[in-house]
């Protein structure tokens, strides 16, 4: 709004917007000396006011009129919205984007790894545990104990490549020592239930890992089950573990692989993974 000021003998009229520091109330006789003429102050006010949006309130009680009103007057700068409100949006997407890299980071700490199950039995003590021998690459098979009785027969076990998760303290299931876990896909009602199948070509002793092939030259060392039990590792990523609509498996956005391709569910789609 361009503002307009009018110098007169006997008072100041000023209209101007609104300004949001206030300045103070002085006398304005003494900002117009009297060896300026009547231009000069009207040119000074106009630059004064052209920088500055002025809202001026007047003393109507005064009484004395031949003096100069005094004038309160009050400046702000705008806050530049555009501006604040893209600097949000940067920073939220930093932090969306730091958090996912913690994650992923997180995720390659686990030491998962192609098996191939080499022999699975029923549980003696437990109806709806199995037992496997599983080939992870390692000296001997791992024992590992999985509640997949419902779910998966028998002689599907046999011989079957799994995804191990194998930095897990060992657990006592029933009086066997479980050290391991096999990952599968579940629905949301966890009706159905399909072990992961590594890519074809994989070996037992693979690594599995979230991110693109490069990735692989730069992945940590698995951290110890002691750590990853301390650290909680294992809930903080499982939540995050999906099929997508083509039955990949995914942290968020971060494709699990080996070397040899993707790992995938048979037939599950969008399903959780555990």
């Amino acid at each position: 709004m361009a503002a307009t000021i009018a110098v007169f003998s006997g008072g100041l009229k000023v209209k101007a917007g609104f300004l949001a520091v206030q300045i103070s109330s002085l006398p304005l006789r003494r900002e117009f000396p009297r060896y300026l003429s009547t231009s000069s102050k009207r040119t000074t006010v106009a630059a004064i006011s052209s920088s500055l949006r002025v809202s001026t309130v007047y003393n109507h009680q005064q009484s004395n009129r031949s003096s100069w009103p005094r004038v309160a007057t009050f400046c702000t700068a705008a806050p530049d919205a555009g501006t604040t409100v893209s600097a949000d949006e940067s920073e939220k997407k930093n932090e969306s984007q730091k958090e996912e890299e913690n994650v992923k980071e997180t995720a390659n700490l686990l030491d998962i790894k192609v098996g191939r199950i080499v022999k699975a039995w029923q549980h003696e003590e437990a109806d709806s545990l199995y037992v496997e021998e599983v080939d992870i690459g390692e000296a001997e098979p791992r024992i590992i104990c999985s509640g997949l009785v419902k779910y998966v027969p028998l002689d599907l076990l046999q011989g079957a490549s799994v995804v191990v998760l194998a930095n897990l303290k060992p657990r006592n299931m029933r009086g066997v020592k479980s050290c391991g876990m096999l990952l599968a896909a579940s629905d949301a009602a966890h009706e159905n239930v399909e072990l992961l199948v590594p890519p074809e070509g994989s070996v037992p002793g693979d690594r599995v890992w979230f991110g693109n092939e490069e990735d692989l030259e730069q992945l940590p060392e698995p951290a110890p089950p002691n750590k990853v039990q301390k650290k909680k590792m294992w809930e903080s990523v499982q939540p995050l573990l999906k099929t997508d609509s083509s039955g990949v498996s995914m942290l968020k956005e971060h494709l699990m692989r080996t070397s040899s391709g993707l790992v995938t569910s048979k037939s599950l789609r969008n399903a959780n993974i555990s």
